[in-house]
């Protein structure tokens, strides 16, 4: 399904500019569970690359080499969904030497990227 070296290799979000209209493409943790990659942001929907999302959810998603036509949407908050993007989150990132992640865990937005190429 998702090919990557190793367990915690970033993957590359692209989307397109609300205003400008030209690409964005940031790097940024992830997890994958079922045919979606979970994403979280720190600056909630602050953060640029969710404002575009919001103009236009079709976005890009690049692991390894593969790439991927992708739609996101935030998750709504205190869901079941919600609620495992984040364990998930936490279980793969949180490590000794990281930092305090708890806080982030608690306070990001969760947002999904359906992958139809997982499904």
């Amino acid at each position: 399904m998702v090919a990557t070296e190793s367990p915690k290799a970033p993957c590359y979000l692209t989307t397109r500019g609300r205003r400008t209209g030209r690409p964005h493409t940031i790097e940024i943790w992830f997890v994958v569970r079922g045919g979606s990659a979970y994403l979280m942001a720190g600056g909630r929907e602050h953060a640029d690359w969710v404002r575009n999302l919001g103009a236009d959810p079709e976005v890009t998603l690049r692991v390894g080499d593969d790439e991927y036509g992708a739609a996101g949407r935030v998750v709504a908050a205190g869901t079941p969904e919600d609620r495992e993007a984040r364990r998930l989150m936490l279980a793969k990132y949180a490590t000794p030497g990281m930092g305090d992640l708890d806080s982030w865990g608690r306070s990001a937005l969760v947002v999904a990227i359906d992958v139809p190429a997982w499904e």
